[in-house]
């Protein structure tokens, strides 16, 4: 077989993001698991306790796909292939969306499993207040303690986020709180409670 060289070759895409109108001075922007959707981060933003008092932005992943044989559609943020393009593509992506808020002062971004991975990469480079992480480790490539107050929340029955992952990135992070919940890899509603009392205090 003949040699072959990859040619990475940067173009135009749109990206969908859900928004719902509070505080222009106030926003809470989330970021979804794999195979989710905007809608279902939107959900999870709005049972967030105090919620109602922001501006919620739920950003979807650039990279759709139906959820197994359905018609629902679906993104991820990244897979293993072209890793560091796609990490500064979405990066990039996050940013545009944020400058679109003009009026906020106050920043916090959430994250589920792989969407955790997006807050704390937007986190490192976008000012905001403070990270709340479920399910999802911090990335090698983002420097804890350049972050701002982190909340982590982790299921004990979660088999992929596991309690070594948690200790090792709250070693790296320095301050971070972490909350064991009695759950798997999923939401909680007493995450979504840790998470408004953050929003009452940044």
């Amino acid at each position: 077989m003949r040699a072959m060289d990859v040619r990475l070759i940067e173009t135009k895409t749109h990206g969908r993001v859900l928004v719902r109108a509070g505080n222009p001075r106030r926003l809470l922007a989330g970021f979804h698991g794999y195979a989710q959707n905007a809608e279902e981060m939107m959900a999870e933003l709005e049972q967030i306790p105090g919620s109602e008092a922001w501006t919620l932005a739920a950003i979807q992943g650039l990279h759709r796909f139906y959820r197994s044989r359905s018609e629902v559609v679906v993104s991820s943020w990244m897979t293993r292939q072209d890793r560091e393009a796609a990490i500064n593509d979405n990066i990039e992506y996050v940013r545009r969306v944020i400058a679109t808020f003009a009026e906020a002062e106050t920043i916090v971004f959430v994250g589920f499993s792989q969407g955790a991975a997006m807050a704390y990469r937007a986190a490192s480079t976008i000012r905001c207040s403070a990270v709340a992480a479920l399910g999802g480790d911090l990335p090698p490539d983002v420097d804890g303690a350049k972050l701002p107050r982190v909340l982590i929340g982790r299921g004990v029955r979660d088999d992929w986020f596991t309690a070594a992952k948690a200790e090792a990135d709250r070693a790296r992070l320095g301050a971070a709180e972490v909350v064991e919940l009695d759950a798997g890899h999923e939401w909680t509603a007493e995450f979504r409670q840790r998470v408004g009392e953050l929003l009452l205090t940044v």
